[in-house]
């Protein structure tokens, strides 16, 4: 793997001094931004010479900023017409709170321009994201699953991006987005500069940058690193007391604004619930949330009419609340490094910061692999007053939770026996039927002794027991096959004499027992009949075609009158002599098969091949 080359670390007191445009200096001004953070200083005057940049910085640190602002000023540089499902700069981001958090920034600092955003994610209607697309834009913030379902649809063209900018790359691999990456790019245009942004330099992250990035220029700010602005601390607590030193923590020092992160879905909805009981105004924020429901809790925790919003680490990355004061780690998270991203939402922009975590017996290893990663030690705190067993009121409220799922398991069986005892048995229908029978029996005067009448009527036939040997039974059912007999014919082409023959079905033995309801015997059957037929019928000259068949006839009327020589002496005429030598191939080679709808079934194409002279094939429905 190549080494990166490194940019000189230089220092500017201002945005002015980075060759940016005055528009973006106005703008960043506006908002407050009067210093460049470091990851910006080095990285924008890459971005402005053209190079592709790989960036290790954490959240936090501006850097939104330090590739936003270089490309809008590439792009005021060059102005283009905007054309339709056309787009200059890709953003990709793992989630949709960092996307969006990304698109707010971009739309504040093209504020004093002419440039547009346009941000799609899943979890929302996927039309008004396609008539954006269709007009085109500057800007794209998206995340890899709905772009691929744009880019499907033929909604966007990304042939002409000429900036792609990954950020948080180490989440998106995290994640399972490297195939979806993969085929992005392969959208796109080989003449771009690529950007991409990462927490980390991990042996994954190069190997993508190997990939992507043309001959990039390193920047690295701070490696797993947490802010020295923000302060740190660490309770020792039993798992089941932790609810109730959370309530004490936010209730004693009054604390408005809070965001607690847990490691299970489950638990936020149940964490949240219960602040809730305590008095305290709390919402979760998940995966599993629907994202109207993740947008109004966001937005409802950034005005400050929810005081508790409890998040899983989805929320880690991507959220930009300005100047929170506390953060809490409710549980521990398996992966130090998202202990970084946790407590990284706070001490942002030069704002102190408060970062809290409760700590179990089985989440001290967690804890020592956290202080590892930051080569710092954690002072761990034993909370006095929390040993023991939780007190009344969070118990009584335990037991009522659990005596409320009981109720609720004990309502679902009550419907569901409910829905058996509603649906009556098999027997007692049987015996329904039984008495409706015998009552119509009764009054129709049908028997002196119904219930006897009953009782025979639907006695079932016993079954035939198998011998070793038993005789073939001769079918005299209508539904019996007849040999066909070309030589005897009747005054309308058809056989005037049948032979009964053998069934082969009805052979019984220690194998093959006789069922009731064989395939093929009953009424609805459809099967092969083999009948001679008159080649010079009317019905038959789709199928005997006069040039064709065999002799050179001439006319109508002598066709008529060898027609009925031939019926009186079969010897003499064609299909006779030939049958007696033997050749029927001759025969089956002068006569036309039928086209496939003479009949419906293909099963029979393969006998009708087959036919004997003079035969076709007919199906017979029964």
């Amino acid at each position: 793997m190549r080494s990166l080359p490194k940019i000189s670390k230089t220092v500017t007191n201002l945005f002015s001094e980075l060759g940016l445009p005055k528009a973006v200096v106005d703008a960043v001004t506006d908002l407050g931004y009067i210093t460049p953070t470091p990851v910006q200083q080095q990285a924008i005057p890459a971005l402005l010479s053209g190079r592709d940049v790989l960036a290790a910085a954490q959240t936090g640190t501006g850097k939104t900023a330090a590739f936003a602002l270089p490309v809008i000023s590439k792009m005021l540089a060059a102005p283009k017409a905007r054309a339709a499902k056309k787009v200059r700069a890709l953003v990709l981001a793992p989630t949709r709170e960092l996307a969006a958090q990304i698109d707010e920034n971009i739309r504040a600092y093209c504020a004093q321009t002419e440039l547009n955003t346009v941000l799609i994610f899943g979890g929302v209607n996927i039309r008004p994201q396609t008539e954006a697309l269709l007009k085109g834009c500057d800007f794209l913030i998206a995340t890899p699953g709905r772009l691929l379902d744009h880019a499907g649809q033929l909604n966007v063209d990304l042939s002409e991006v000429e900036f792609l900018i990954l950020d948080e790359a180490d989440r998106m691999l995290d994640m399972g987005f490297i195939h979806d990456i993969r085929r992005i790019v392969k959208l796109l245009s080989a003449k771009r500069q690529t950007l991409m942004f990462s927490a980390t330099f991990s042996a994954e992250i190069r190997e993508l940058a190997d990939s992507y990035l043309n001959n990039p220029v390193s920047v690295e700010i701070a490696k797993n690193k947490e802010s020295t602005l923000i302060s740190q601390e660490a309770w020792s607590i039993a798992k089941k007391r932790k609810r109730e030193l959370l309530r004490d923590l936010i209730v004693d020092n009054q604390w408005d604004q809070v965001l607690v992160f847990t490691r299970m879905k489950h638990t936020a909805n149940r964490l949240a619930s219960q602040l809730e009981k305590d008095g305290i105004v709390a919402a979760a924020i998940h995966g599993n949330k629907s994202q109207s429901a993740r947008t109004k809790a966001l937005a409802g925790f950034k005005d400050k009419s929810i005081r508790v919003l409890v998040a899983t680490d989805i929320a880690a990355r991507g959220l930009d609340i300005e100047g929170l004061p506390h953060v809490i780690n409710y549980e521990l998270p398996n992966v130090a490094e998202d202990y970084v991203h946790r407590i990284g939402r706070t001490g942002r922009a030069g704002v102190p910061g408060h970062a809290v975590s409760l700590v179990s017996d089985d989440e001290k290893d967690l804890l020592s692999a956290i202080e590892k990663l930051l080569k710092k030690r954690i002072d761990l705190k034993k909370a006095e007053g929390y040993e023991g067993e939780p007190p009344a009121d969070i118990v009584a409220d335990e037991k009522e939770r659990d005596a409320a799922r009981k109720r609720e398991l004990e309502k679902l069986r009550d419907s569901r026996r409910k829905q058996r005892k509603e649906k009556p048995a098999k027997t007692e229908v049987a015996k329904e039927v039984h008495e409706a029978v015998k009552l119509e029996a009764q009054a129709a005067g049908l028997s002196d002794n119904p219930d006897e009448r009953f009782e025979k009527k639907i006695r079932r036939k016993p079954r035939q027991k198998a011998t070793e040997v038993q005789q073939p039974q001769v079918t005299k059912s209508r539904r019996t096959r007849r040999e066909p007999n070309p030589d005897v014919r009747g005054n309308n082409g058809q056989t005037a004499q049948n032979t009964q023959r053998t069934n082969e079905r009805n052979v019984v033995s220690k194998a093959r027992p006789a069922r009731r309801g064989t395939p093929g015997n009953d009424r609805r059957s459809s099967r092969a009949s083999w009948e001679p037929a008159d080649p010079f019928a009317p019905e038959n000259q789709a199928i005997f075609l006069p040039q064709t068949m065999p002799g050179n006839f001439r006319s109508h009327q002598r066709n008529k009158t060898l027609r009925t020589d031939n019926r009186r002496d079969p010897e003499n005429n064609r299909f006779g002599q030939e049958r007696r030598r033997g050749n029927a191939s001759n025969i089956k080679s002068t006569v036309q098969r039928a086209p496939k709808t003479a009949y419906s079934d293909s099963r029979f194409e393969s006998v009708s091949s087959n036919l004997p002279p003079g035969m076709i094939l007919r199906m017979r429905r029964r």
